[in-house]
C-alpha cells in the first residue's frame, strides 16, 4: 500500500503553467482596479479645491512611483536568487498593507507614507512577467504576455465597476474590499502557486547591480534592445499621465463622479481582454512584432489627441473602442526585450522594465497635475482640459519616430517563427 504524498509535497511536484500565474494576476487586478475609481475622491476629500485636489493627488501617486523605481530592480534580482513564488508574496503582503491603511487613513501624510511603503514592496506585474519567460519558449512568450495581458484587462473588467459602485455606498469600502482580495492572493500563492524558477536556474545577487542605474544601462545593453528603452520610457509616461489624470480629467471635463469612471474603465477592460486574449495573437501570426509595436504606438498617439479632444463623455468610449493597435504595444515590445535576455535574468530584465515604468510614474502625476491644475478653472468640456492627453500625444509621436529608426537598425528575421500554441488564456 503507497503512503498518501503529504500535500506540501503535492504543492512542489505542481508543474507551474499558465493557468496558476493566470489566476494570481487576475486577483491582483481586480484588487488593484477596485481604487482606481476611488482614490482621487478619496485624496479630494483632504482638499478645499481643484488646485489643491490635482496637487496632492500628483504627490500621492508620485509617491509610489518614486518608491517603486529603487525597489523594482531589488525585487527582480531576489526572484532571480530565491524564485518568483517568496516575491509575488511579499508583493502581496505589500498590496494589502497598502489597501486597508488606506482605507483607514484620516490625513494626506498617512496617504503618502503608505504609498511609499506599498510602492517598494510591490513589483507583482514584474515578476508575474518572468514567471511567463521561466516557462514559455521564445516562440511562446508573445503569446502568452498577450494571455496575461488579457487577465490584466480582466481585473480592469471586474475592478473599476465593482470600485465605482462600491465608492458609491462609501469611499473607504473598496479599499477594504481590495485588501481583502489581495490576503486571498496571499492564501493562494502560499497553498496552490508553483514556483517557476528552478534551482539550477537561479543566481546569486549582486547587490552593486541591483539599482536602477545599473539595471537600466544593462537593460539598454542588451542586442537588439538599445534604443527600445527610450521608446519604453516615453509610451510609458504617456500611458502614466494618462491613469493618473483620467478620473480628475473626466470629472472637470463632464462633471463624472465614481461610478461613472468605474463605467469607462471598464470599457478599457473589455477592449484589453479582446485584444490581448485573441486579436493579438491573430495579429502575431501575420504580423512581426516590430510592425505591431510601430502600429501600436502610432494608434496610441491618435487616441490620446481624440481623448484630449473630445467634447462629450460619450466620446471616450468610441477612441477606446478604436484603439485596437494601441492595446498591442506594450506587448510586442516587451516580447522583444524578453527575447533578447537570457533564461537565467529574466527577473532582473523584467524588474529592470518595471523600473522604468516606476520612474516614468514619478513624473507623470507632477506633469499631469500640474497641466490638470492650470487647466482646473476653465469651464466643463473646454478644450483646454484635454492638456494632459495633448502632452501624451507628443510623446507617442516621439516614441514612434525612435521606434522606427530603432527598427531600421535592427530588421526582424524574414520568417518570424509562428507562435506555438499555449495552454491558458491572458497577457
Amino acid at each position: 500500500m503507497t503512503e498518501p504524498v503529504p500535500p506540501s509535497d503535492v504543492r512542489r511536484q505542481r508543474e507551474p503553467a499558465m493557468p496558476f500565474i493566470m489566476l494570481t494576476v487576475l486577483i491582483d487586478m481586480i484588487a488593484i482596479g477596485l481604487i482606481i475609481p476611488v482614490l482621487p475622491p478619496l485624496v479630494g476629500s483632504f482638499t478645499a479645491d481643484q488646485t489643491q485636489h490635482a496637487f496632492w493627488y500628483g504627490v500621492v501617486t508620485f509617491a509610489f512611483g518614486i518608491a517603486n523605481f529603487f525597489g523594482s530592480p531589488v525585487l527582480g534580482a531576489l526572484s532571480d536568487h530565491y524564485g518568483r513564488r517568496p516575491v509575488l508574496l511579499l508583493g502581496f503582503t505589500g498590496l494589502a498593507l497598502s489597501f486597508f491603511v488606506t482605507g483607514l487613513a484620516t490625513a494626506l501624510w498617512m496617504l503618502v507614507a503608505v504609498r511609499l511603503v506599498s510602492g517598494a514592496l510591490q513589483a507583482n506585474a514584474a515578476v508575474a512577467n518572468a514567471y511567463v519567460a521561466d516557462i514559455s519558449t521564445p516562440e511562446q512568450r508573445g503569446k502568452r504576455f498577450g494571455m496575461l495581458g488579457a487577465m490584466f484587462g480582466m481585473g480592469f473588467v471586474l475592478g473599476p465597476v465593482m470600485g465605482g459602485l462600491l465608492g458609491a455606498i462609501d469611499l473607504h469600502l473598496p479599499f477594504f474590499v481590495a485588501g481583502g482580495l489581495a490576503i486571498v492572493n496571499a492564501a493562494y500563492g502560499i497553498l496552490v502557486l508553483p514556483e517557476s524558477l528552478p534551482p539550477h536556474r537561479r543566481t546569486p545577487i549582486d547587490w552593486r547591480k541591483a539599482n536602477p542605474v545599473s539595471s537600466l544601462k544593462r537593460l539598454s545593453d542588451l542586442h537588439g534592445v538599445g534604443m527600445l528603452v527610450a521608446v519604453i520610457a516615453l509610451a510609458s509616461l504617456a500611458q502614466f499621465v494618462m491613469h493618473t489624470t483620467w478620473v480628475l480629467y473626466t470629472t472637470f471635463k463632464f462633471g463624472w463622479g465614481p461610478k461613472e469612471n468605474g463605467w469607462s474603465l471598464f470599457a478599457v477592460g473589455v477592449m484589453t481582454v479582446l485584444v490581448q486574449g485573441g486579436l493579438i495573437r491573430v495579429a502575431l501570426k501575420r504580423l512581426p512584432a516590430q510592425r505591431i509595436a510601430v502600429l501600436g504606438l502610432v494608434s496610441s498617439a491618435c487616441c490620446y489627441l481624440l481623448w484630449g479632444a473630445a467634447t462629450e463623455g460619450w466620446m471616450m468610449y468610441v477612441v477606446i473602442g478604436l484603439n485596437v493597435f494601441g492595446f498591442m504595444a506594450a506587448t510586442a515590445i516587451q516580447t522583444l526585450v524578453s527575447n533578447a535576455a537570457g533564461d537565467h535574468e529574466q527577473g532582473r530584465v523584467m524588474g529592470a522594465v518595471a523600473s522604468l515604468n516606476s520612474l516614468t510614474a514619478v513624473f507623470a502625476p507632477v506633469l499631469g497635475a500640474a497641466l490638470l491644475g492650470f487647466a482646473s478653472h476653465l469651464p466643463r468640456g473646454d478644450w483646454r482640459i484635454g492638456a494632459p492627453f495633448y502632452l501624451c500625444a507628443a510623446l507617442q509621436v516621439v516614441a514612434t519616430v525612435l521606434a522606427l529608426r530603432h527598427f531600421r537598425r535592427h530588421p526582424a528575421p524574414l520568417t518570424d517563427p509562428a507562435p506555438a500554441p499555449a495552454p491558458g488564456a491572458a497577457t
